[in-house]
């Protein structure tokens, strides 16, 4: 066994998956957000989300004044209209 091989490849998953814990469903949205207290204003984290977590993730940093804006992964059908 490889240990120290194994460790340098580590890619990610080939299709880009929800953040919500536990979800490995396809991402069709990107949810960008930031924490004003330790984040310049231009500074945007980016949370991937499936169509049944988005409202769920966006509620979440929204409660917390963290969510920015919403916008469709590139490539998918809703990528003419960001939220």
């Amino acid at each position: 066994m490889d240990l120290l091989g194994s460790l340098g490849s580590s890619s990610g998953p080939d299709t880009p998956e929800c953040s919500r814990k536990g979800c490995r469903a396809a991402a069709q949205w990107q949810i960008l957000w930031n924490n004003p207290k330790i984040h310049n204003p231009e500074r945007r984290k980016v949370w991937l989300a499936c169509q049944e977590h988005r409202a769920w993730l966006e509620n979440f940093l929204a409660q917390r004044m963290f969510w920015r804006s919403t916008e469709p992964m590139p490539g998918t059908e809703d990528e003419e209209t960001p939220r």
